[in-house]
């Protein structure tokens, strides 16, 4: 996702401690950062806490896919906290690791549930997107496609993937519901649990108002804990032992994925990775000030931390790992090394111990973070060029597609097919790039051959 990329200083400019362990100011060059190892700790705390809130949303809806929820808790935990590690000991960067919001959302309820794949084939197809991702990355490539896809088609996945998230959010709190006549109507708000996902949704949004940190794992843990007096909630315990990992490791089907025909599938996993992470990246270095002459190698190496953490998930059995934009909090609290994101592994390694809270949140408590998030999302629309209807037509048709079709597939398929036809047919075909022509040629090609049913 793009962001805004003012720099922001380094605040007061803090003297390094002499203090400082050896160590830590060999691993992470603090002094030559300006930094200090209370200030990256601090700076660490508060990107876990804004970003704790994956390890009680993921497990919900990856389980709507048939997963053991004990484990994909377990493997939540642990790819964020390798990921977050590799990033800050081989490219010493303050940007922390997760399972990605949205892909996990198009991993359940349209590779799984919508096209009928098992979830094993579903973590193959994650594992051979992770591949090409760092393909692309170790070759070069990325910075190729990247550039090559118009920055409008970037905004619209971002914004269409909020869409979709919005309507996953607003049916898990039941403020949707299915309609015979309507398709899609308003529930029963009488529902305890569905005026607990209102009150969750407001408490979110107004503590993010007053800049609260942790404001989504406030939400969460408070609807939870309202749950168990007012919605029949089953308390399961806060702490104890991990679950077993072993139900969804190296459980992935990569044959499955390769001979099951969801080329298309793999394709919507690497482009979607392939933007949210290249952005955030960016986005949070920029606001670092690490995007500067003389540290863009540590950007390549940021670069493969977050490649190599992809298939590191699907090993372990959750769905795509990307870089998380919630990392910009840790940043702004003076965090400009990888000591930041170490700590935030060492925060998610200790999160293992709690599983038995995990297992009592119920959906409706982890909803109204989930839409608050895809109200964030949609900000991105700004960005647009309105004046260029070449490139807002697109755009909007990737964007609406993706909830009204319950797939981000059918958005980002149709999206970049009518990008190439609407600059063909306006005599603008010189505009688009030759890695646009081969995307929309690929997802006709499916459209053609399937008729579109799933």
């Amino acid at each position: 996702m793009d962001m805004k990329r003012d720099e922001i200083a380094a605040p007061g400019s803090p003297t390094p401690s002499p203090a400082a362990p050896h160590l830590l100011e060999r691993l992470f060059k603090l002094s030559e950062h300006g930094t200090t190892v209370r200030t990256e700790v601090l700076a660490g705390l508060t990107t876990f806490l804004t970003m704790a809130y994956i390890v009680f949303i993921n497990p919900n809806i990856l389980a709507d896919a048939g997963m053991p929820k004990g484990s994909v808790f377990v493997a939540t935990c642990l790819v964020a906290a390798l990921g977050s590690m590799v990033m800050a000991l081989y490219a010493n960067y303050p940007i922390a690791l997760a399972p990605g919001m949205g892909l996990n959302a198009y991993f359940t309820y349209v590779v799984v549930l919508g096209m009928g794949y098992t979830w094993q084939a579903a973590l193959g197809a994650v594992f051979i997107s992770g591949c090409l991702f760092l393909l692309v990355t170790l070759t070069g490539l990325r910075s190729v496609i990247v550039d090559g896809i118009p920055r409008s088609m970037r905004i619209a996945i971002t914004v269409g993937i909020g869409l979709f998230l919005a309507i996953i959010a607003l049916r898990n709190a039941g403020v949707v519901a299915a309609s015979p006549a309507t398709f899609i109507t308003i529930g029963d708000l009488h529902k305890p649990s569905t005026v607990l996902a209102v009150i969750g949704f407001l408490m979110v949004a107004t503590l993010s108002v007053r800049k609260v940190k942790g404001a989504l794992l406030a939400s969460i843990l408070t609807i939870t804990t309202l749950s168990f007096l007012f919605a029949d909630n089953t308390f399961q315990g806060i702490v104890s032992l991990p679950p077993s990992i072993e139900p969804t490791l190296f459980s992935l089907d990569i044959k499955g994925a390769l001979t099951g025909g969801i080329l298309n599938v793999v394709l919507v996993f690497f482009l979607v990775e392939l933007f949210d992470a290249t952005g955030t990246l960016m986005g949070v270095a920029s606001r670092a000030g690490l995007l500067t002459e003389g540290k863009m190698d540590r950007l390549n190496k940021a670069l493969m931390a977050d490649s190599s953490s992809i298939f590191a998930g699907a090993l372990l059995g959750t769905s795509s790992t990307t870089a998380y934009l919630e990392s910009a909090s840790g940043v702004e609290e003076g965090g400009r090394t990888g000591l930041t994101a170490a700590t935030v592994a060492v925060l998610f390694l200790a999160c293992l111990f709690f599983s038995p809270l995990a297992g009592s949140v119920p959906a409706y408590a982890t909803a109204p973070a989930l839409f608050y998030v895809a109200c964030l999302m949609l900000h991105e629309l700004v960005d647009l060029d309105w004046d260029d209807l070449t490139e807002v037509i697109p755009a909007c048709v990737t964007a609406l597609l993706m909830p009204f079709t319950y797939s981000i597939a059918n958005g980002v398929s149709f999206g970049f097919i009518t990008y190439a036809v609407l600059k063909l047919l306006t005599g603008r075909a010189r505009d688009v790039k030759p890695v646009v022509w081969v995307i929309a040629a690929v997802f006709l090609f499916k459209f053609v051959e399937s008729g579109g049913a799933h």
